[in-house]
């Protein structure tokens, strides 16, 4: 596929299969995370795959809905504050910036791969940090369930604003 056809071709997966995702399936989906840009290569992140049963029941008291217990595979993705660039004009931390190319790298992955993922932020951070505690300074930003799309999942597509409202030239 095309980028532009991964792109049209994803979308927020909200029920899984109980199949199996392959050893192959997560390393290459987490060799494209790897090789996402990040601003001054500081890459400050870390992701957990979480596939055991007491992980993903862990991971599923951050965010209680049905939907997402269905899915196989968890990877929860972490950002680093001491570790993130920030810019000198105006202080602005780009860790959140950083981790959203790295997460949109493993949704297009996973898609090339047909397999389904859903961005999950809207997860209380402080119960999953509760649940699998990490070092000082990693914080929690996303969950992406993964997982085989169940034949029945709704494959609703947002709607996308028109390039007019989005693009100016100059």
């Amino acid at each position: 596929m095309t980028l532009l056809e991964l792109a049209e071709a994803r979308f927020s997966a909200r029920k899984y299969t109980d199949e199996v995702v392959s050893d192959d399936d997560l390393s290459y989906i987490m060799q494209c995370v790897r090789l996402a840009p990040s601003a001054v290569n500081r890459q400050p992140w870390k992701f957990l795959v979480v596939r055991s049963e007491e992980g993903r029941k862990k991971v599923q008291a951050a965010y209680q809905r049905d939907w997402f217990y269905t899915a196989p595979v968890y990877i929860v993705a972490y950002k680093n504050h001491a570790e993130e660039w920030v810019r000198k004009y105006d202080n602005k931390p780009h860790g959140d910036v950083d981790l959203a190319i790295a997460v949109e790298h493993l949704a297009l992955a996973a898609t090339e791969r047909g397999l389904g993922t859903c961005w999950v932020c809207a997860f209380d951070p402080a119960v999953l940090s509760a649940e699998i505690p990490q070092p000082e300074g990693w914080e929690p930003v996303a969950i992406m369930p993964v997982g085989h799309i169940a034949d029945d999942c709704p494959r609703k597509k947002a709607e996308r604003k028109a390039m007019e409202d989005i693009v100016e030239y100059m």
